[in-house]
């Protein structure tokens, strides 16, 4: 079985200005490194549905829920800023609803053996997103959203979710502490933004803050300490990964020393727990990157590794 590949054109229209680092040219530098690598033949692409609100409010509060449908403008030369660093322009609602429909219908089609991995290409981000907050460039948590559909719609009570993103996951952390169906891996630099992650208390929640200029090999042996072990003993049923590939050494957006080798190897580490205990089942969603060429590469490594256990 090939891998799914599941986007969607509206994930394009979301625009946060001139100037800002989180720009469709990502997506493009994704597809352009798959044709040009060869990849693109192993792929089966898929549109990313809506999100309706019923599954949005399994991981958000209603209110926000309503707050960022209803401040969604309408206007092409409009945006609205609901945190520092976050705005919605006219195409960031459907973008962001089909960015958290995306893990959903990677799910279903692991879950139902369609696939046995699903990488989602997908903007807006969705890992900072708290139950009642954006942040950090997210609206909606999509992997949050991805995991509380797998336990709804399919009955999973063990999800590993891995988020080896240079920021810490605080969104998919606030929302799953404490939820023992969830064991919630997630290394950054530290300190660095948003602050969060150190000092977490949560037994399903396993945080790697590591310091800048952390390179491949003190990146590896902290992951062989911590997670490897822990998700051994979980035995998940499904992991879905936070992909973020900002501490990519060519990154500006933080000061990690990662290449791609180093994200093949996570990549193969989390797929040989997945062909242990999951019927190989993974789906992973792009987080961060904004180096276009070095995330074109990293992701195509990524993708490899998923492929390499079909």
């Amino acid at each position: 079985m090939n891998l799914a590949f599941i986007s969607h054109p509206d994930c394009l229209d979301h625009r946060m200005g001139a100037h800002h680092v989180e720009v469709p040219e990502r997506l493009h530098a994704i597809t352009d490194r798959l044709i040009a690598s060869g990849i693109e033949i192993l792929l089966t692409h898929y549109d990313a549905p809506l999100a309706e609100r019923e599954a949005l409010l399994r991981v958000h509060d209603a209110d926000y829920v309503e707050m960022i449908f209803a401040n969604a403008p309408t206007a092409s030369d409009v945006l609205t800023w609901v945190d520092g660093d976050t705005a919605m322009s006219a195409g960031t609602l459907n973008a962001a609803r089909r960015a958290a429909g995306a893990a959903m219908l990677g799910v279903d089609l692991v879950m139902t053996d369609k696939h046995h991995a699903a990488f989602c290409a997908v903007r807006p981000p969705g890992h900072h997103a708290e139950r009642h907050q954006a942040m950090g460039f997210c609206f909606f948590n999509n992997v949050a959203v991805g995991a509380a559909h797998a336990m709804a719609e399919h009955a999973l009570k063990r999800i590993a979710i891995v988020d080896f993103d240079v920021h810490h996951g605080n969104g998919t952390e606030n929302i799953f502490a404490g939820d023992e169906r969830v064991l919630f891996c997630s290394s950054f630099q530290h300190p660095f933004y948003p602050g969060s992650g150190a000092d977490s208390k949560a037994p399903n929640v396993i945080n790697l803050p590591l310091p800048a200029r952390t390179d491949g090999a003190a990146f590896r042996s902290a992951v062989e300490q911590s997670w490897l072990p822990r998700l051994d003993d979980f035995k998940p049923d499904l992991i879905m990964i936070s992909a973020g590939f900002d501490g990519h050494a060519e990154d500006d957006m933080a000061h990690f020393m990662l290449r791609e080798p180093d994200y093949a190897w996570i990549t193969h580490e989390l797929h040989d727990l997945a062909a242990r205990y999951a019927q190989d089942r993974v789906v992973s969603v792009l987080e961060g990157g904004y180096a276009l060429s070095a995330l074109g590469r990293s992701v195509g490594t990524h993708i490899d590794e998923l492929i390499g256990h079909g």
